[in-house]
């Protein structure tokens, strides 16, 4: 019968169990253990000791269970049936995980449901030998990073999707955003799976979710997609949904050149009060209607040089302003500009007052002297530009959305929609108490 003489470990560095091939041993034999590593001699199933790094005779003062089970004595030296077992307890960090296939989860921002994916790796180190060739290794000949993740799937998978979850239905985020919380979630799920592993007597020393990602052509994520890209387009130029509705009714309209001006009034009047626009969109349409009416007629139009509204060759008064347009413009007499301060006089160039010495603040369009408490020139009647509260950029002081992140400017009455200027406490249109 042949007697190893030396044992040592000749696998793959990846592995965490090996069993030697053969297990026809005896005492003196030689075992070699690496560092890193440690050997655990098994007999009939049961564990009998365990070995850490360097040179081990075995013979009965080492294992004294030994005298126990071997008995025969064969000229100084008694062979035994045993298997040796080499753990590798080096520090893997780098262990492949991810979802084998995507994990349906509901968007709790947007309330849809979309397929998520997800992967990263994990490191991990061999605690307890004897607990791990128990529980975990029993039978198998090898031990590798591959049975790892394979054993743990169906925990890792389970706990992903409970930590996205939590974080999304928590924090009240999109799936589109979970991104965000990568480092945040990574420690979350290091904390939930490494008890676990802690009864197996694998240490988890790391645990990083590298992506989470949604399907490209998913028909959900799509939508969504292209519904967050149209709000973001809308927030710049200034706009809402239902006011990009009414324009491109009106633009069909206006393309109709065999409509009436009555018929399509109606409608915009019916469009603007069932998209709940109010009076103010109501009377909108109605200009907008009037202007393609007369755009849409053979005689020739002219422009009001007041309100600049288009109205009939054949009108004298604009239907829109009242003004006189055949009335002869009266000249203009130029007004001196004086300090608004003390009221002296002073020239387009001055930058202190030569009375009072208090800075001139120039109008832009006419010199004159425009007060500190106020934001609009008494001579041409400019208007500072004001900030946005929101964002800080420069409007017009007529704005009612802001250009840059559409805030907007204006109240509006809650019962008619009618735009309320200054500190108004009830609706000049309906009456309605703000």
């Amino acid at each position: 019968m042949a007697v190893a003489e030396v044992v040592k470990y000749n696998g793959s560095p990846d592995v965490f169990a090996w069993k030697y091939p053969s297990e026809e041993l005896g005492t003196w034999t030689q075992l070699v253990v690496n560092e890193s590593q440690e050997a655990v001699l098994v007999k009939s199933g049961k564990v009998l000791d365990a070995f850490g790094s360097g040179r081990h005779t075995l013979d009965t003062a080492n294992i004294p269970i030994l005298n126990n089970i071997i008995n025969l004595p064969f000229g100084g030296r008694s062979p035994f049936t045993a298997e040796v077992w080499f753990i590798n307890k080096g520090y893997n960090l780098d262990v492949k995980w991810g979802t084998p296939t995507p994990i349906q989860i509901q968007d709790p921002k947007y309330g849809i449901f979309a397929p998520v994916r997800s992967n990263g790796a994990f490191g991990i180190h061999i605690s307890d030998a004897k607990k791990f060739l128990i529980k975990l290794v029993t039978t198998m000949p090898t031990f590798d990073t591959a049975t790892i993740t394979k054993y743990f799937r169906s925990l890792y998978v389970t706990k992903v999707k409970d930590a996205i979850s939590t974080y999304l239905v928590h924090k009240q985020i999109s799936i589109l955003e979970i991104n965000a919380y990568i480092d945040e979630l990574s420690k979350h799920m290091k904390e939930r799976i490494r008890p676990v592993m802690d009864d197996y007597g694998i240490e988890l020393v790391s645990f990083y979710v590298n992506e989470i990602s949604v399907p490209e052509d998913d028909t959900a994520v799509k939508k969504l997609k292209d519904a967050l890209s149209k709000r973001a387009e809308m927030n710049i130029i200034g706009y809402s949904y239902q006011q990009e509705r009414s324009f491109d009714t009106l633009e069909g309209a206006a393309k109709n050149t065999g409509s009436t001006a009555a018929p399509l009034m109606g409608a915009g009047m019916g469009l603007g009060m069932g998209l709940g626009m109010g009076r103010g969109v109501g009377r909108s349409f109605s200009n907008i209607t009037h202007e393609i009416q007369i755009n849409n007629n053979e005689e020739s139009t002219k422009e009001c040089p007041n309100c600049h509204s288009r109205i009939s060759n054949m009108q004298r008064f604009c239907g829109n302003c009242g003004f006189d347009t055949e009335k002869k413009p009266e000249a203009k007499k130029e007004q001196s500009l004086m300090c608004s301060a003390c009221g002296s006089a002073i020239e387009k160039n001055t930058k202190f007052c030569p009375e009072c010495g208090r800075k001139i603040n120039h109008c832009p369009n006419c010199g004159n002297d425009i007060g500190d408490d106020t934001t609009r020139c008494d001579i041409c009647g400019y208007e500072k530009p004001q900030q946005c509260p929101n964002c800080g950029a420069e409007i017009s002081a007529k704005s009612k959305f802001c250009p840059e992140c559409g805030h907007v400017l204006v109240k509006f009455c809650p019962k008619c929609n009618s735009p309320i200027e200054g500190e108004s406490k009830f609706c000049p249109e309906c009456g309605e108490k703000l």
